[in-house]
């Protein structure tokens, strides 16, 4: 008889040990499939390049376990589904059939969901590093089963679980990190702002920032600088002066102020004269990023935009070597005479205007006299209607749709004050 209880008693604490096991693997694969399932491989990826040093680790550690998502999910959910189906069978020999369900359940409920969710959904990711060897263990007992259905999941649903924010949900998670929002976040105002102009740039159009003809000060190039002429530049404190012929709308290149400095107001110098640059005519509809692009190889800090709607800019992936075609003829004299002032960015193989790169920025090789409007004696020429001119549009113009603020210079202070 006491050999049979002894053998009863360790019956006991062996069953209930298997119970206690079963309950605490089965809390941990439902953990883990909230935890694990939870991050997605970018939220990984961020962690692993950006993270904490901590962080790193176990990105690193989780990453290739992460990788094949549904062959995870499925070995996960099988072990999860065994231990809760063989914990009856254990409980059965120890209570009545009633009672083991009860019991099943209360733990399973309480120490198998509750519990390790409520706690791999805050420390998934440590978790989820200190078990990856035995995780990648059971995805090897369980490959025969869980491998068909990981597949057909696969051709089901697809196998790309990568999910990259829409443009419009980054603008507002960088809001959510801004500082301003109250919930945590170290990202200025300033940061935010700038932020969400350069992902709001690629929406916007060249007549988004443009400042109308009607608001622009341009010169005769008929024009005399005299004295009230080069005071009135002055006082617009512009560092360029778009220059038109007859008409405003009818711009055909434009001054550098600096380029004034030598002239004396008392010789009256007519507009023509003077060194007088191209301006490059863009469309209306030309994303600004676009122009920015342009600007920054230094053809121009300014541009012309026109209502033509048929001039578009043609662009290639990857074209490096882009310079301005300006359509023009020669005259009997062999002077360069200008019949067509509209300057296109266009793609060319073998472009004069090429740049070099370096390991600090880009460096031009161009003539400088190719930028230069030659006009001589030659009756200067009139725009067709669809190619008249409706705003001018700058470097600055762009930058302030980029920083979401103006751009206030010296002679803008002394306006406000």
């Amino acid at each position: 008889m006491a050999v049979e209880y002894r053998c009863c008693e360790a019956s006991f604490f062996i069953h209930i040990g298997i119970i206690v096991l079963l309950v605490l693997f089965a809390g941990l694969m439902s953990g883990l499939t909230l935890g694990l399932m939870s991050l997605s491989l970018v939220d990984l990826e961020v962690l692993a390049k950006s993270g904490t040093p901590q962080d790193r680790k176990h990105a690193a550690k989780i990453l290739p376990v992460v990788k094949k998502q549904h062959l995870l999910l499925c070995t996960l959910l099988i072990c999860n589904a065994a231990s809760m189906e063989a914990l009856p069978i254990f409980l059965d020999s120890l209570v009545t059939a009633w009672g083991a369900i009860l019991i099943s359940v209360t733990l399973i409920l309480l120490f198998g969901e509750i519990i390790p969710q409520s706690v791999c959904s805050r420390y998934g990711l440590a978790i989820g590093a200190a078990v990856a060897p035995v995780v990648r263990v059971l995805v090897w007992i369980c490959f025969p089963v869980a491998y068909p259905i990981s597949k057909l999941l696969d051709l089901l649903l697809g196998d790309g679980h990568e999910a990259l924010f829409r443009r419009a949900e980054l603008k507002t998670l960088v809001t959510l990190h801004g500082n301003e929002a109250g919930k945590g976040g170290e990202l200025t105002h300033d940061e935010t702002t700038i932020i969400a102009g350069a992902l709001e740039l690629s929406e916007k159009k060249v007549r988004d920032a443009m400042t109308p003809l009607s608001k622009t000060f341009a010169i005769d190039i008929n024009a005399k600088l005299d004295r009230k002429l080069m005071q009135e530049i002055l006082d617009k404190g512009h560092s360029r002066v778009p220059v038109y012929y007859e008409e405003k709308t009818n711009i055909i290149g434009l001054i550098l102020v600096k380029n004034l400095l030598s002239i004396h107001p008392d010789d009256e110098i007519p507009v023509k004269n003077v060194t007088i640059r191209k301006i490059p005519r863009v469309p209306g509809d030309m994303p600004l990023y676009d122009i920015l692009n342009e600007f920054q190889k230094g053809h121009s800090h300014m541009a012309v935009v026109i209502k033509q709607s048929n001039l578009i800019q043609q662009t290639s992936n990857n074209v490096d070597d882009l310079r301005l075609d300006i359509d023009s003829q020669k005259t009997n004299e062999g002077s360069m005479k200008t019949t067509n002032p509209i300057r296109r960015w266009k793609s060319y193989p073998d472009s004069q205007n090429t740049y070099r790169s370096s390991s600090r920025g880009k460096k031009w090789s161009r003539d400088a006299e190719a930028s230069v409007l030659q006009i001589h004696d030659a009756p200067l020429p009139k725009l067709n209607e669809d190619e008249e001119a409706i705003g001018i549009i700058t470097m600055e113009d762009v930058i302030e749709e980029l920083l979401q603020e103006e751009i206030y210079d010296e002679t803008d202070v002394q306006e406000d004050q």
